[in-house]
């Protein structure tokens, strides 16, 4: 009857996402009075999810699993629920984990809250609180189902160490071909950057910058802070930077630690796309822009002015700090 919790990995390492999503199973086994067990697709060192709360690991090693196919992947976890007989299964809000998750409450007929921001604030009735119209707003969602599938919401719990060992074991799926309908024949991304999805900074820039050749002093921050880039959607639709640094409501959600803002007025759908970020800073020389609303700090004035002085802070602060 324990907890399940589903930990993404990439390239045999687990995400931070499998961290966060483990700690919070175990906060949901403790109000239950039971374990939890993580299930890890050719995932990484089981000991560092036992360090987060999990008792114990069922290791998928199969190779028809090692490029990511949703149908597949919910098979394998809705496979390893039963066998544990677990009535609250954990996910993330990643990509991938949003393809799933419908999938799995399919499979296991069970209700999904998504978004979810916090702790069960009971778990008989279980009710979870959730994010709503674009985290502007919160509701308590009831999941009535026998068994429960939770969402959990990017950054929004955090890391909770806990001593323990977790004890791991092989687990085998029971496949057919119409699994693997669907098939992955490549994958292209920047190896050499920060991901948006994984980043806890992110500098992100607008039209305000004139043109994509004053993007540098873009980068130097982001490379100062060990940050990624992003960009609002004119940016990337004028060609000046790629469509995978597109953020906002029609581009990659952010949930990060800190979202820098830099000559980006503050489209509503840009926020939306944000607004889940712990602290947000803009930079902008219009003092009327939305964004100022939105932001924890702002600073009026030229960004050709202000970058290179700041880039140039953040250095002596590093160098003094490292």
């Amino acid at each position: 009857m324990s907890v399940l919790v589903y930990t993404e990995s990439e390239n045999g390492t687990f995400k931070k996402t499998a961290f966060e999503v483990a700690s919070y199973a175990k906060g949901v086994a403790d109000m239950m009075g039971t374990t939890v067990t993580a299930v890890s697709i050719h995932g990484g060192d089981a000991g560092a999810l036992g360090a987060y709360g999990v008792d114990k690991v069922l290791n998928i090693n199969d190779a028809n699993l090692e490029g990511f196919n949703a149908a597949a992947y919910a098979k394998a976890i809705a496979q390893a629920a039963k066998a544990e007989g677990s009535s609250v299964v954990v996910v993330s809000q990643t990509a991938d984990a949003k393809y799933v998750a419908p999938l799995l409450a399919t499979q296991l007929e069970a209700g999904y809250a998504s978004n979810v921001v916090a702790l069960p604030e009971s778990t008989a009735p279980f009710k979870v609180k959730r994010t709503a119209f674009t985290n502007k707003a919160f509701n308590q969602t009831e999941i009535a189902t026998a068994t429960k599938i939770v969402g959990l919401g990017k950054n929004a719990y955090g890391l909770k160490e806990n001593s323990g060992a977790a004890a791991t074991e092989d687990f085998a799926v029971n496949f057919d071909d119409a699994d693997f309908g669907v098939k992955v024949q490549s994958i292209d991304k920047a190896s050499d950057k920060v991901s948006i999805a994984d980043a806890e900074i992110v500098v992100s820039a607008g039209r305000g910058l004139k043109g994509p050749e004053n993007w540098g002093m873009i980068e130097e921050m982001a490379e100062i802070l060990g940050a990624a880039t992003a960009c609002s959607k004119p940016v990337s639709d004028l060609g000046w930077r790629p469509h995978g640094e597109h953020v906002g409501q029609t581009g990659k959600p952010v949930a990060s630690n800190l979202y820098i803002a830099i000559g980006i007025s503050g489209a509503i759908q840009h926020l939306a796309g944000i607004n889940s970020s712990k602290i947000k800073v803009v930079i902008n020389s219009d003092p009327e822009a939305p964004f100022f609303k939105a932001a924890d700090y702002g600073i009026v004035g030229d960004a050709f002015e202000i970058v290179p002085q700041l880039n140039e802070k953040l250095k002596a602060f590093k160098a003094a700090n490292s």
